[in-house]
């Protein structure tokens, strides 16, 4: 039978083993929380770089658009121009324009917001526009020789890659802008009543060759 101070030493041995599990417990405990936070930590640093990933990726998406854009339009501006001084215009520089266009337009499509598809599309069919214009004029030199400055069809043309066109372009960098967040940029309102204007602009347009098409028989 245990004596009173047998019983006392065995309840501080009890007790200090409970207090070394309780300490293993808690320290256990605690390293689970460590370990969870910088999993989590973790997770957040990989979500933050495929953000940051994915918006670098649309940056660039972005300004190659912005650029093959404007590099088709001043392609075609330049035939129009090398027209209207008897000269023969570069077909080659101008269809490689145009396709490095259509390579970034059809991935843009891919990943623009409703409000920049709607304006880019637009501007594409007023690129489409001035490509049909350079084309019916490119008919004409090669049936009939230069045509004079003032040919309605070299006036058209001219006019419409020196206001509607150039406005698309800006249009659509203004959309891109809009879409990435910049500061200053259009707003939705003002994006979508400037693509109407352009689309008003167009179906003048066809109305207008529509009208000088007898003259070009």
């Amino acid at each position: 039978m245990l004596s009173g101070s047998d019983w006392t030493t065995l309840a501080v041995a009890v007790a200090g083993v409970g207090g070394t599990m309780g300490a293993t417990v808690v320290a256990q405990r605690a390293r689970r929380a460590e370990v969870a936070e910088q999993n989590r930590h973790a997770a957040l640093e990989r979500q933050q770089d495929r953000e940051e990933r994915a918006v670098q990726s649309k940056r660039e998406l972005h300004s190659a658009l912005n650029a093959t854009t404007r590099a088709y339009r001043t392609a075609g501006r330049d035939i129009v121009l090398a027209f209207r001084r008897g000269e023969a215009a570069d077909a080659g520089a101008f269809d490689a324009a145009r396709q490095a266009y259509y390579d970034q337009y059809a991935q843009a499509q891919m990943v623009l917001g409703a409000t920049a598809l709607d304006v880019a599309d637009e501007v594409n069919q007023c690129l489409g526009a001035g490509y049909h214009l350079i084309r019916y004029l490119s008919l004409d030199v090669s049936g009939t020789g230069p045509l004079a400055r003032t040919d309605a069809r070299l006036v058209q043309a001219k006019q419409w890659f020196a206001g509607p066109l150039s406005d698309a372009v800006h249009l659509l960098r203004e959309a891109l802008r809009a879409e990435l967040g910049v500061d200053g940029a259009l707003s939705v309102e003002q994006l979508r009543a400037r693509a109407l204007a352009l689309a008003q602009a167009r179906e003048a347009l066809q109305q207008e060759r529509r009208r000088l098409r007898p003259r070009q028989s």
